[in-house]
């Protein structure tokens, strides 16, 4: 890790029953599975051990929940902001899929190519990366010098923002695959701007040692 400026972890909640049907979630409330709360109890007890100074999160009640845990250990409040909430996705939420593919499959296909879609007649990528990432980064400015900021949001925002802020072109943000449910990235100040440190990590992360440090 770098010592300069600031660190944002972007944390995926926990497991849903919908996520397990792999059935499309957007901004469709469900609450965590039993499985979910230990989940994030879990990576709650890893991050609680990077020292957060801050948490924001979506005020769904998944990432609610999974926020919750980490708020426990580390007595930290939580911001909720409806800015972090998943990607609107009209006629699709509630669908599996498969359900999907087989009735909006040009949709899906020309989205999967990276061309600007409203899935299901809903939010662009890029409109929800113009609502979240303003969120994210009106927070970290609000962090001490070196502080970090943990941020409880949906796979489909973090990486919208994540690509944001690395001022990457929407076209190359499905480059950065999903998350795991309870798994997290982590952005750091580099010389240039924003740095990814590590995406889709459950494990704490390590220094880089060697010529790319």
């Amino acid at each position: 890790m770098t010592d300069r400026g600031c660190r944002i972890i972007l944390w995926r909640h926990g497991q849903t029953a919908w996520n397990l049907e792999r059935r499309f979630q957007g901004s469709t409330d469900i609450e965590l599975t039993e499985t979910g709360v230990a989940q994030a109890k879990r990576a709650a007890r890893l991050l609680a051990s990077l020292k957060p100074d801050a948490i924001v999160a979506s005020d769904l009640k998944r990432a609610a929940a999974t926020a919750g845990e980490l708020a426990a250990i580390t007595g930290l409040p939580v911001a909720y902001e409806e800015g972090l909430q998943e990607t609107y996705a009209g006629e699709w939420q509630g669908l599996t899929h498969d359900e999907i593919i087989a009735r909006f499959g040009e949709q899906y296909a020309a989205w999967k190519r990276g061309e600007p879609v409203r899935r299901g007649g809903g939010e662009l990528e890029t409109e929800v990366a113009d609502r979240a990432a303003p969120v994210v980064l009106r927070h970290a400015e609000k962090l001490p010098e070196n502080g970090t900021l943990v941020v409880v949001s949906h796979g489909g925002t973090i990486r919208t923002t994540i690509g944001r802020l690395l001022g990457l072109e929407p076209h190359h943000w499905e480059g950065l695959g999903g998350l795991t449910n309870c798994c997290w990235s982590v952005l750091g100040r580099g010389a240039r701007g924003w740095r990814l440190f590590e995406h889709n990590a459950g494990t704490l992360p390590e220094p880089v040692l060697g010529d790319d440090d």
